[in-house]
């Protein structure tokens, strides 16, 4: 009987043992197996990982990627292209405007040169730990903002270091070989000279009209294009905020939006502005995959141009619905100074990262410009 006992919890710790060894080791290669993804990158590899990889073809160098690619585990490096980070900063973006090289012809036209460079290999980190691959004009997104003045020549030479084929479109008035849709220009150095006179007067965006054009908007390509009237516009704080969105898992619909790139910067980093100052404010949208965006600003209502085309504006409000490429010009001032938030009113835009902050200070000439001290 005592013999019979010790078989039987012989047999039973035996039993014990495998079971444990199989509860605690297969779960892993089937949780392995279950979260095994299998991507298609854009030129037709397929990678298969068990982490996380924003953009499957352009996996670069970071440890906290590990893929398996033909059935090798390991951290991969592209196999096409080694990565380029991008740093962008949306403070200096905000105020920065590019008049070109400068020249003037015999009869006194001036003559606005620049060079645009198109790459589509770059990677950038849209929001902490998230990255993504970027096509950029000039090494950002957005582009560089263009700026002339009405009846100038703008002369682009536009040089595309991409792998794919990319041009610059161009709204607004210039001949038909100029408009950046025909003429396309190949990859690896390829290159085009846009020239045209400026108009009309307004702000514009510039972007790639290579199809798919969806692929290459939401990627990146575009920017903005100021033509200023002859006569000027009065003084004023000027900025532009570039509406946009990121599809960083690639099912066609945004999981990030923000004015100028960054999701959530201006919330983080105020834009300063002082009051009784007049703002101005170029604003265009480039957000793809959705048929609208907003813009709504609190505390206060400001005169709106569309297209900034004509110099009376078309409605004092605080919010304008724009669809992708619409634009306009606002200005406003502040009378108050305190906190005032800006943001899409579609509120879905606003808690995925399209909403700032305007840091509203007094203004020390305020009293001999206005007869008022606030706060006395």
């Amino acid at each position: 009987m005592k013999r019979f006992s010790s078989r039987l919890l012989f047999t039973s710790i035996l039993i014990i043992t495998v079971l444990s060894v199989v509860y605690f080791m297969l779960p892993e290669e089937i949780n392995a197996k279950q979260d095994e993804k299998s991507f298609v990158t854009h030129n037709g590899g397929i990678i298969k990982t068990t982490g996380e990889i924003i953009d499957p073809l352009y996996t670069g160098s970071d440890k906290s990627l590990r893929v398996s690619i033909n059935g090798t585990n390991g951290e991969i490096l592209d196999p096409v292209y080694s990565v380029q980070k991008v740093e962008f900063n949306p403070d200096k973006y905000l105020r920065e405007f590019n008049y070109g090289r400068i020249s003037k012809l015999e009869n006194g036209t001036t003559v606005r040169e620049f060079t645009i460079i198109a790459n589509d290999d770059k990677i950038q980190e849209i929001s902490p730990g998230v990255f993504y691959n970027v096509w950029t004009f000039n090494g950002t997104v957005p582009g560089p903002t263009i700026r002339a003045t009405e009846g100038d020549i703008v002369r682009v030479k536009f040089i595309n270091n991409g792998s794919k084929s990319h041009t610059m479109h161009f709204h607004g008035i210039h001949p038909a070989i100029m408009d950046g849709v025909f003429e396309i220009v190949g990859p690896n150095g390829g290159q085009f000279t846009y020239e045209f006179t400026a108009g009309p007067v307004g702000v514009h965006p510039y972007h790639c009209h290579v199809m798919p054009l969806e692929e290459h908007i939401s990627h990146g390509l575009y920017g903005v294009y100021i033509v200023d009237p002859k006569e000027g516009r009065p003084q004023a704080d000027e900025m532009v905020m570039v509406l946009n969105g990121f599809d960083t898992d690639f099912d066609t619909e945004n999981n990030f939006y923000a004015a100028n790139t960054i999701p959530f910067y201006y919330q983080h980093h105020p834009i300063q502005i002082k009051t009784n100052e007049l703002i101005r404010i170029y604003v265009v949208n480039m957000v793809e995959f959705d048929p609208i965006n907003n813009f709504h600003l609190h505390g206060n209502l400001y005169n709106y141009y569309p297209t900034g085309t004509s110099t009376v504006p078309s409605t004092y409000t605080d919010m304008i619905t724009l669809s992708q490429t619409e634009r306009g010009i606002m200005e406003f001032k502040y009378d108050y100074p305190g906190k005032y938030l800006f943001h899409a009113h579609k509120v879905e835009f606003s808690e995925k990262g399209w909403v700032g902050i305007f840091l509203v200070g007094d203004n020390p000439d305020q009293k001999s410009q206005t007869g008022i001290d606030y706060g006395n």
